[in-house]
């Protein structure tokens, strides 16, 4: 049976179609999410628990402070900079910026990677907002 050129080009483009949705609509990775509260709490009880600040520097080191022992990799540095947290690869990392968009993209690639990351809802911003402690001197 022969296929005319029109019927291999609208198979071709059915293929194309579904690849490209399946794509675009393939979930993301499922991170979980922790509130600050939940986040204390875990920072207290877990001492191998790693802070990771997806922020730009100037954020980090601005008025608003950051987490007490917090590493500093933003967000767009992250992929590149992979490296400074292979060692904690096994461990949990508590991911945050300053509401909670870059930290859940952080934390994807995180996850896509095989790395265990946690989200906090709502970021620094939230944490400051329920008066939660933060260090104010400038950490690279």
């Amino acid at each position: 049976m022969k296929i005319s050129t029109a019927g291999k080009l609208g198979f071709a483009a059915i293929i194309l179609a579904g690849g490209l949705l399946a794509f675009f609509l393939r979930s993301p990775q499922r991170v979980p999410a922790v509130t600050p509260e939940e986040a204390e709490r875990l920072l207290k009880e877990d001492s191998s628990l790693v802070i990771l600040d997806v922020r730009t520097p100037e954020e980090f080191a601005g008025p608003g402070g950051h987490l007490h022992g917090a590493r500093l990799i933003a967000v767009q540095e992250l992929e590149a900079r992979l490296a400074e947290i292979e060692p904690f690869r096994e461990r949990t990392i508590l991911v945050y910026c300053r509401t909670q968009n870059r930290s859940s993209r952080a934390a994807e690639l995180l996850a896509g990677r095989g790395f265990r990351p946690i989200i906090m809802t709502g970021g620094i911003t939230r944490w400051n907002a329920e008066q939660r402690p933060v260090t104010v001197e400038h950490q690279p």
